[in-house]
């Protein structure tokens, strides 16, 4: 049995270059016997006659709307804002299980075209745990920019916000742009951040934990939180005492808020950087209640309206991974190509069918209106 997989662009995301699929696990897919289109993608990390390369037919963006209605759509971001209804059985991120804003819009148009969605955030082993995700990445950039961005607070006006930020080639050069703005900072200061992590045990949170370690920040200057260290509910003190907080929690329902706008109007307050690497911005139970905004690499930064010294600044940017594009492409892609060599028999597989079981129960809760 021979499946059709088309990789589409991720197009209308100007600044996401990652890529679900990549030359070397398209390759061993086409060697599976699938038959991989790619869409040609001018933002995309890896080059379009990589993918050729490797076996893919190459075909022109948007194209996928038209492919046989057998072929599986593979994605990586949620698909543009639309009205047509999906007929395809799609793989992506679609951030609309959680309630966030406009989570019917999204899903009643899988409902109307008789679509599946085989939401990636969702793929689990028969022990509970993703399948693939790009958590560390996310984790590892986030507390990149949080650290620079911290530095960049102690060497610059006030009111002069952080610069826009472009991806990286590799983790190398990242962590040199670090290692440099820490210097700057420490030298204003005279001492080495501290950095807060919650989430430190997950794959989010070791990626930032192993950033700082690796751009020199102290490890007695690292903090690293997790459900042990939440459990007695927040807003935490421990927050404000630090200089750099990075988010990494997966967020499954309401807890006590990590830190708002009351624990920040605290006169001895030393935080002036939060890294919301979960960025769940339109999430009602987001614990980090003190921003309204996604953040981007063009504008990595919302101020927080404080009323004492030092100003705060949020990063929310939710495809933090980008800046490193072709590295966590390559690991997310290898973590998933176990469960795309068994898309031929998706729905007698336990993966790809609790995923497609969850779909179908969280349409059952659309609202009829939506349908």
């Amino acid at each position: 049995m021979s499946i059709n997989l088309h990789l589409r662009s991720e197009l209308g995301k100007a600044l996401e270059h990652r890529s679900a699929l990549t030359p070397t696990t398209t390759k061993k897919l086409i060697e599976a016997g699938y038959r991989v289109n790619v869409e040609r993608s001018p933002q995309r990390i890896f080059d379009d006659k990589e993918f050729e390369k490797a076996g893919a037919t190459l075909v022109e963006e948007n194209t996928w709307r038209d492919a046989p209605k057998d072929t599986i759509i593979v994605g990586l971001k949620e698909l543009p804002v639309e009205k047509f209804p999906l007929e395809h059985v799609h793989v992506q991120f679609a951030h609309c299980y959680k309630e966030q804003r406009g989570w019917e819009t999204v899903l009643a148009r899988f409902a109307q075209g008789g679509g599946t969605l085989l939401d990636l955030e969702f793929l689990q082993d028969d022990m509970g745990r993703r399948v693939a995700a790009f958590g560390y990445h996310a984790g590892f950039a986030g507390a990149a920019l949080a650290l620079e961005n911290w530095a960049w607070q102690l060497t610059h006006p006030k009111n002069e916000p952080f610069p826009s930020v472009s991806s990286y080639p590799n983790e190398n050069a990242l962590i040199a742009d670090v290692k440099k703005a820490i210097a700057q900072g420490s030298e204003k200061t005279g001492k080495a951040p501290r950095v807060l992590v919650i989430g430190a045990l997950g794959r989010c949170g070791s990626g930032a934990v192993d950033l700082c370690l690796r751009a020199g920040v102290p490890t007695e200057n690292v903090n690293k939180w997790d459900m042990a260290e939440t459990a007695k509910g927040g807003p935490f003190p421990e927050i404000i005492e630090s200089d750099i907080f990075v988010n990494c929690i997966y967020l499954t329902s309401k807890i006590p808020n990590f830190v708002d706008m009351k624990s920040l109007d605290t006169p001895d307050r030393k935080l002036s950087v939060v890294c919301d690497v979960s960025a769940d911005i339109t999430n009602p139970n987001n614990p980090i209640p003190i921003y309204t905004i996604a953040t981007t690499f063009d504008k990595p930064t919302v101020p927080v309206e404080v009323k004492n010294d030092p100003p705060v600044t949020v990063i929310s940017i939710d495809h933090l991974p980008s800046l490193l594009p072709r590295e966590a492409s390559e690991s997310f892609s290898e973590a998933l190509l176990p469960h795309l060599l068994e898309l031929k028999h998706w729905k007698q597989n336990p993966v790809w069918s609790r995923a497609e079981n969850l779909f179908a129960d969280k349409v059952a809760t659309l609202p009829k209106s939506a349908l």
